[in-house]
């Protein structure tokens, strides 16, 4: 009986097969015929049905909740289209309107009437309308004879016919279908896009970005993480590209907001979008993410953004060019050295190890399963076969693909496309005009040449591109004049290539730019190494999903939740504190007196420096109906429920599915999340709505927002 306990403890560990109050991201189309999960949430509190949750017929809370940007989530408040969602989600459209002069992250913006809303031309939000399994439609393409790249072109197919249906339904709708579960199944979603946002309301950044990296995924956490958007349509509330004649949108569904707050133990919900978590992934796939995907970003972003704060901490005008670049590079790189770390720590790999002993002992004692017998050795196999190289690519990406702009801007302008459609050509020249706007080239040269040095060291010499030896016999080794002489005789340096590019000056030959002859130089390096694993990569591929299949037919009875892939998912939970480590004890919200004396802690910090109209503001403890029954004011409090990044600006809801906070991270300790789940550690950070509506009326003034909002207490 022990033994048969032991195995099912790592069993379940690997592959996160049952229902837990506080583990799954589930997808929300799919939530009524999940008996069990519907259950667990009843249980846990909620008082409002399956179906105000999501619903076809009937507006429900699905109606209200957006993918922001196609890179968070953000939740409807109002019946004129007003979305909140996370400050750090809204930062580079903040940033893009502000100036030396009107500096926005600085001193926050506040719109008091619609004419002064600001337009974000790359941004949408994005409805999901409907959800519908496919699965069998997808699958009738394929047989057992196909190999891995023909069932990939056969699938690849048969979803772009789906796709098309859509379109042809409604020309406003788009349809999107999304792999699930290593390649078992597929699902249609369908969306409704709007393009016209415009930003309305964004606290100071000593507000919404109070601890800056500092605090970056940790807990406890002060800050009022929100910005407020609003959605414009055409006169007919259909979507419709900016004009100064659209209007505020009117949704299906507007989310109530409660002030009654939470305690210790009270029901969670969050609905968002996800992005990508790696929970049934084998243990070789996990010790190659570690190894050879975190840990070369980890290297490469570290000398990288060295450069770039000391420059930006020197100058305000470089902070503004660079600050949004710096915090969405340093977010992944903080999430890279939590994830390996935590992963260490909890020895996910040996735990999925010994939970892949107990498959395969599984398979072997089942006559019907013979095809998985060399399922586990092939993995281990063909995970080898690609570890050098794998490493390498990575290091490469991330230190020619993402690392000097000017690099990336040749293989950008390598890639413009004159003739596609004049919406498309806009936004690609908004966005190269942008970067050049952005981008300061004595600081790019520096960071060209500490890449340059890092990559060498970093990888074999069989991985180097062919600018290498042109630095070793031109220029004697020395990288310094390489990139002297590449960035002083490249005309991409200066918004002068630019022009003469864009208006196809005939006497101007790019491909003979030394910018772009060394993107060539690095798209050939790419190729060869890419192509050097491809065989191996599709048979990881396919490896990875007949694991994933092996192991639900395994358990058959029980619900898997699939993988988050950017749909729409619930997860649920309660509001609870946690014990990172033995004798410390961390309570489930913090409030403006700890803030305060986070203040005096970091004295000189400007990571923690407040404003004097904020402090005068928080010090005075008028919070009014914002407060506690002890007239405290909450900032942030923490779940259980199970998110990853994708979620920030998710709605997080109480049991009758009003608003209390918004989600903006996860905790240190449970970096690991994204591959394997721990109860007692991971949590879900979340700025208290109570906080955010404190901010918006009492710092702003903003009384033509807070009466369009439906506050409940």
């Amino acid at each position: 009986m022990k033994t048969k306990s032991f195995v099912l403890v790592f069993i379940l560990f690997l592959f996160s097969s049952l229902v837990k109050a506080d583990e799954g991201m589930w997808l929300i189309g799919n939530l009524a015929k999940n008996k069990q999960a519907c259950q667990a949430m009843k249980e846990l509190g909620l008082q409002i049905p399956a179906s105000q949750l999501y619903n076809l017929k009937h507006p429900s809370l699905k109606d209200a909740v957006v993918s922001f940007g196609g890179f968070c989530s953000g939740v409807v408040v109002s019946e004129d289209g007003l979305v909140f969602t996370n400050h750090h989600c809204g930062f580079n459209c903040i940033r893009q309107h502000s100036t030396v002069e009107h500096d926005y992250l600085k001193d926050g913006f506040i719109a008091h009437n619609h004419q002064e809303e600001l337009p974000n031309l790359e941004l949408y939000v994005r409805f999901l309308i409907s959800t519908k399994n496919v699965t069998r439609r997808v699958l009738k393409a394929i047989n057992v004879s196909m190999n891995e790249l023909a069932r990939t072109a056969a699938i690849d197919s048969v979803k772009s016919v789906i796709i098309g249906e859509i379109g042809k339904k409604d020309s406003t709708l788009v349809g999107v279908v999304d792999t699930f579960y290593g390649g078992n199944e597929f699902w249609l979603s369908v969306y409704r896009d709007f393009t016209d946002i415009r930003l309305v309301f964004a606290p100071p950044s000593s507000i919404g970005k109070f601890g800056w990296n500092t605090d970056n995924w940790m807990w406890p956490r002060h800050v009022g993480d929100f910005s407020v958007f609003r959605i414009y349509a055409d006169s007919l509330n259909r979507p419709a590209n900016y004009s100064p004649n659209n209007v505020p949108y009117h949704p299906k569904y507007v989310a109530p907001i409660s002030l009654d707050g939470y305690k210790e133990g009270s029901f969670s919900m969050t609905i968002g979008y996800p992005g990508v978590t790696e929970r049934y992934l084998s243990s070789y796939g996990v010790e190659e993410k570690i190894t050879c995907i975190n840990r070369p970003m980890i290297d490469v972003r570290n000398v990288k953004q060295a450069i770039w704060k000391r420059e930006m901490d020197k100058d305000e005008a470089t902070n503004l060019k660079y600050a949004a670049k710096y915090d969405e590079s340093s977010n992944f790189w903080k999430n890279s050295i939590g994830m390996n770390k935590a992963l260490r720590n909890l020895d996910v790999v040996k735990k999925k190890q010994k939970a892949e002993e107990q498959l395969q002992k599984w398979i072997n004692e089942n006559p019907s399963e013979k095809k998985y017998r060399n399922l586990l050795a092939s993995l281990k196999e063909n995970y080898a076969k690609r570890y050098q190289t794998t490493r390498a690519i990575n290091y490469f990406a991330e230190t020619f693909l993402n690392g000097p702009e000017l690099i990336q801007l040749a293989l950008d302008l390598m890639n413009f496309d004159f003739d596609d459609k004049p919406k498309a050509v806009a936004e690609h020249l908004n966005k190269l005009v942008e970067q050049y706007g952005n981008m300061d080239t004595s600081i790019d040269k520096e960071v060209f040449v500490a890449l340059l040095k890092k990559y060498q060291l970093s990888v074999d010499s069989i991985y180097l591109p062919c600018a290498y030896q042109v630095i070793d016999t031109v220029y004697h080794g020395n990288v310094q004049l390489y990139a002297d002489s590449l960035y002083a005789h490249s005309q991409l340096s200066s918004p002068m290539g630019l022009k003469r590019f864009l208006e196809r000056d005939s006497t101007f030959d790019i491909y003979k730019d030394p910018a772009v002859e060394f993107g060539i130089d690095l798209i050939v390096k790419y190729f060869e190494m890419s192509q050097g694993i491809s065989d191996v990569s599709r048979e990881i591929d396919r490896s990875e999903r007949l694991l994933n299949a092996v192991i639900r037919k395994m358990y058959d009875k029980r619900n898997f939740y699939p993988d988050a892939n950017s749909t729409m998912r619930l997860s649920f939970g309660s509001v609870c504190g946690y014990s990172p480590r033995d004798g410390i004890y961390y309570d489930d919200h913090t409030t403006v007196e700890g803030l305060l004396k986070k203040v005096k802690l970091h004295l000189g910090d400007i990571d923690f420096a407040v404003g004097p109209k904020v402090l005068s503001l928080l010090s005075s403890r008028q919070f009014g109906r914002y407060a506690d029954d002890k007239g405290n004011m909450d900032v942030c409090f923490i779940t259980n429920n199970d998110i990853t990044g994708g979620n920030s600006g998710s709605a997080m809801f109480n049991e009758k599915g009003q608003l209390m906070g918004l989600a903006f991270d996860g905790n240190w300790e449970g970096m690991s999340g994204d591959v394997a789940y721990n109860a007692q550690l991971q949590r879900c950070i979340g700025v208290d709505i109570r906080y955010v509506l404190f901010v918006i009326d009492k710092y702003g003034k903003a009384d033509n927002l807070m009466q369009e909002l439906n506050i409940t207490r």
